[in-house]
């Protein structure tokens, strides 16, 4: 029998909890922190079994202690027996990860190490796992993501069968908001004529059609689609034949309402139109 078993870890307070209760509701079985040394013992018996599972989830981190120290080794030993896992891993900025504790009062599980310093234990585990995240089959930055968009992110991710072909995550962002962090390719559109300048569009977003085909109407545009499809198109094999797993493009524009939504829904629609596995993110779109 197949097995999908995900690996769920990433930084304390960025959302691992929510992603765990997301994957519950799309049929994965998961497990919540469970120490590093414990998850090649669970992996066989959700295999063999009487019970055995399809898909699985155990969480693991910080919170373990040094128990969790030994997850490179650990990873490293699955992969050598044939163990197929993929790592999923939350992210966020340093100063939302240190919010997030000051306002829900809770104790970061580094904190004792610093005397109850959260900058300087957030700082500490972002270099522990960095490794984690440098190996992950999947990231996501939580930093501007609601309940809802992290669900429908993680619905994208492993509705599907996750082993079997490349996810590309189309993102829509504004500058002035920052590049989403888990972005392989990242393209500026902000060169593109802009819909905020047209009084009767501004309020309207790229999912709205006079907005989409204001944007859409002009040879500039047309000409970037033109090219960046024809880029898309020929990159997406290479990648495949690389083996990754998920593919963040980002497409990003002043404000995050207009062009960039436009386009990244665009591109998604082409890459679904081609029975390619993909999915959209707004992430800025309800931002003033």
């Amino acid at each position: 029998m197949k097995m999908e078993f995900v690996i769920v870890t990433g930084l304390s307070g960025a959302g691992k909890t929510r992603a765990m209760h997301a994957l519950e509701d799309i049929g994965f079985f998961c497990v919540d922190n469970l120490p590093a040394k414990l998850i090649p013992t669970f992996y066989e018996l959700c295999l063999t079994s009487r019970e055995a599972r399809q898909k699985v989830v155990v969480v693991t981190d910080a919170r373990a202690g040094e128990m969790f120290s030994s997850i490179f080794e650990v990873l490293d030993s699955m992969h050598e027996h044939g163990m197929n896992y993929k790592i999923l891993f939350l992210d966020a900025q340093d100063t939302v990860l240190i919010n997030r504790y000051q306002e829900n009062r809770r104790r970061h599980p580094l904190a004792d190490v610093f005397k109850g310093s959260i900058e300087q234990a957030v700082h500490l585990e972002r270099e522990m796992l960095r490794p984690v995240r440098e190996r992950a089959d999947y990231i996501i930055d939580t930093t501007f993501l609601t309940t809802a968009q992290l669900k429908s992110r993680i619905s994208n991710l492993f509705l599907g069968d996750s082993t079997d072909a490349l996810m590309v995550q189309c993102v829509s962002f504004g500058f002035k908001y920052g590049i989403p962090s888990e972005a392989d390719l990242v393209f500026d559109v902000r060169c593109l004529p802009n819909p905020y300048y047209v009084e009767e569009l501004r309020h309207q977003t790229g999912l709205d059609a006079p907005v989409r085909d204001y944007v859409m109407q002009w040879e500039q545009t047309q000409g970037f689609i033109r090219r960046w499809v024809e880029l898309i198109d020929y990159m997406y094999p290479l990648y495949c034949a690389e083996g990754k797993s998920q593919l963040v493009i980002a497409v990003g524009c002043t404000g995050g309402h207009h062009r960039s939504v436009a386009l990244a829904q665009y591109l998604c629609d082409h890459l679904v139109n081609q029975g390619k596995r993909a999915g959209v993110n707004h992430r800025d779109i309800r931002k003033q």
